[in-house]
């Protein structure tokens, strides 16, 4: 059988677009989105872990949230995916692990779908057993992946998937970890922890691209998107480690390396790929510009957070016996590691529209346009 032309596929991407509802930008077909992550991206996944700890389906989650429910964000109202969503002009993709099998899995698929599950990291070792960790989250899309060409056929699914967007938001869980477990090494010698650690954030992030270049892509991921991982040493529960209530050095200098690693592997992914496209964000340098200058983007509050107990709100976490803020929008954090959902609505903003120093080589919008 003779290939389908280019423009066969673009027809047949548009047709699709609107069959399904679809947003169409810049002449774009914006297909779906499939998300890939941790607890800033979950819509859900992890409250049908039975035996998980890693949940956020209680109150006072969710308490900005539409119906002022929690629905297992952690956050007091939408997180990223809701609003890469929303920016699209899409609705947010269900948590693949509430697609039941009465459902037909193939309709909803077409739709996009989210992996993302608190906890998880790129390392299967990062909250084993309580969470959906990164390659087990590939393998779920790489069951929808199988569905979709069975239904459509290889050449329709490849042009479903080629105009979607993939997005990623993983690595602070490894980070978070790594800085945990090594406390009682940290004083035996300081040159060779430093070493150490700088070694961990590249190998996570090297890990990270290389399951993206062999899985994903083969997989009929065209255009991803990249959430680097933010300013980890700020968060309430690494400030509390502290005297000083100051950011943890060792987290963010972990957090930089881990971002560091992965923008050359996918700028060399991008050039040895010439159908690949990304969009990077550095949260990093994003959130740590909101937490030096909050006034200038609306905020009061960048130490403690809104909800929770003891210093800085960060003894204890968002649970029904804690208490929270009365106006979350002038907090940068929701609980001890969690931003706010207006913090959460600026960045995927940045995200969206901005510029290097944040966005690049693109911002999503371009990407989508592409």
């Amino acid at each position: 059988m003779a290939p389908i032309c280019s423009s066969a596929l673009v027809f047949i991407a548009v047709l699709l677009c609107y069959w399904y509802g679809r947003s169409c930008q810049g002449g774009a077909a914006v297909s779906a989105v499939y998300v890939f992550g941790d607890s800033l991206a979950d819509v859900g996944n992890n409250n049908h872990l039975a035996l998980s700890l890693l949940k956020a389906d209680f109150p006072h989650n969710g308490v900005d949230f539409a119906g002022h429910k929690a629905t297992g964000r952690f956050s007091n109202g939408k997180n990223f995916a809701d609003f890469l969503a929303e920016s699209l002009g899409l609705p947010t993709s269900p948590p693949y692990l509430s697609i039941t099998s009465s459902s037909n899995k193939t309709d909803e698929f077409l739709g996009g779908v989210n992996f993302a599950s608190g906890g998880g990291g790129v390392l299967d070792s990062t909250n084993k057993d309580q969470c959906i960790p990164f390659n087990k989250q590939i393998d779920y899309y790489s069951a929808v992946y199988a569905a979709l060409v069975q239904q459509l056929g290889s050449a329709q699914a490849q042009a479903h998937l080629s105009t979607s967007i993939f997005a990623f938001v993983i690595g602070s869980n490894d980070i978070l970890n790594y800085v945990k477990s090594s406390s009682a090494n940290k004083l035996k010698n300081p040159p060779q922890q430093f070493l150490l650690a700088y070694d961990f954030s590249y190998y996570n992030s090297l890990v990270f691209l290389l399951s993206l270049h062999q899985r994903m892509y083969n997989l009929g991921a065209r255009k991803f998107v990249f959430i680097g991982t933010g300013p980890i040493g700020c968060c309430p529960a690494q400030r509390d480690q502290n005297k000083t209530k100051e950011c943890s050095v060792e987290a963010n200098s972990l957090s930089v390396q881990y971002n560091k690693g992965a923008s050359p592997l996918l700028q060399e992914m991008s050039a040895e790929l010439s159908d690949m496209s990304y969009s990077y964000f550095d949260t990093y340098t994003a959130l740590l510009e909101y937490i030096n200058n909050p006034g200038a983007y609306g905020f009061a509050e960048v130490k403690a957070a809104c909800c929770g107990l003891g210093d800085l709100n960060a003894k204890i976490a968002c649970l029904p016996i804690s208490s929270y803020c009365s106006n979350r929008k002038d907090h940068i954090f929701w609980d001890f590691y969690h931003p706010t959902e207006a913090t959460a609505g600026m960045l995927t903003s940045a995200a969206f529209d901005g510029s290097v120093p944040y966005a690049y080589p693109m911002n999503i919008r371009q990407l989508v346009a592409i």
